[in-house]
């Protein structure tokens, strides 16, 4: 189904396909009693998704390493719905100490000493993820409100080293492969999504955890290979997305009415889609919990 959403922009059991905006998935929702922290906020997709967010009434947090660039976004933001209630919170997801992604990188690590995609996609959303859960569960409890966990993943996890996971060779250098290391990222992305699920669910915490792929879309993320993206796009255009149908599906997992109590899966296109069989694995997603908690502890 999700190939041929992609394909032809026909919706998909929800409704919406690959051709559906932002706006349009969003349609109708009021958000007003919701705050949301978008991570790259700042640009490309995550920009559209925050002003979606504050479109529909939602307080929107936007965390990101460049100051100068998430203040130009709320200043557009708030100029063209003077409504909206948007703040800047500057964080840095490559550092435990203290863009929300990157992609495709040469190899270098980050300045906790771990290889830079796994560090940045992976690690400190799974780190920022835990210190916001007790008060996530306290507001859900408090107010009734369900809690909603979007990890924003990629169909390039179907692309990754054959472990899926190099926990005994995450910052071997000889081994590296910028496109299998992102792939590596995104996967982490998702049995992140998934553990997080079974935890909550085990706790019975009214929160959900899903992971989504936006799609293809030229943004500032692609700026390490920007070349081979030009070129990979005039052979494949038919696949490809502007930003607001590539902000489409993490505002329809976020927002979205019919998503309640729907926790655990991936989405393509607004739809539910299967992911790898990697990706499915309970025992790897649980190892790679242990493992990213070792890392945050080792790091402070």
């Amino acid at each position: 189904m999700g190939l041929f959403s992609l394909v032809t922009g026909w919706p998909g059991p929800s409704g919406f396909g690959s051709a559906s905006t932002a706006e349009q998935v969003t349609d109708g929702v009021d958000a007003a009693h919701l705050t949301a922290i978008i991570t790259g906020g700042a640009s490309g997709i995550g920009a559209e998704t925050a002003r979606v967010f504050a479109l529909r009434g939602a307080h929107v947090i936007i965390a990101a390493r460049n100051m100068e660039a998430a203040n130009n976004v709320k200043e557009l933001l708030v100029k063209s719905n003077p409504k909206a209630h948007v703040d800047v919170l500057q964080l840095d997801l490559s550092s435990l100490k203290n863009n929300a992604g990157v992609m495709f990188c040469p190899y270098q690590l980050s300045e906790d000493g771990i290889e830079m995609q796994f560090a940045t996609n992976h690690l400190g959303h799974f780190s920022l993820t835990n210190l916001l859960l007790e008060k996530m569960k306290e507001t859900s409890r408090s107010t009734g409100i369900e809690g909603r966990i979007v990890n924003l993943s990629s169909i390039a996890h179907l692309h990754t080293y054959e472990e899926g996971i190099l926990f005994d060779k995450l910052n071997d250098r000889r081994g590296y492969s910028d496109k299998k290391a992102y792939g590596q990222s995104k996967l982490a992305n998702i049995l992140h999504a998934n553990e997080l699920s079974r935890r909550l669910k085990e706790e019975g915490a009214n929160i959900t955890a899903n992971s989504v792929h936006p799609g293809l879309i030229m943004t500032n993320l692609m700026r390490h290979s920007f070349l081979l993206m030009r070129i990979l796009k005039v052979f494949t255009c038919i696949f490809w997305k502007n930003v607001p149908q590539g902000a489409a599906t993490t505002c329809y997992v976020a927002l979205h009415p019919t998503l309640k109590g729907v926790t655990g899966k991936y989405f393509l296109d607004c739809n539910e889609e299967k992911p790898s069989a990697l990706a499915r694995e309970e025992t790897l997603a649980k190892k790679l919990w242990d493992f990213s908690e070792n890392l945050v502890k080792s790091a402070k």
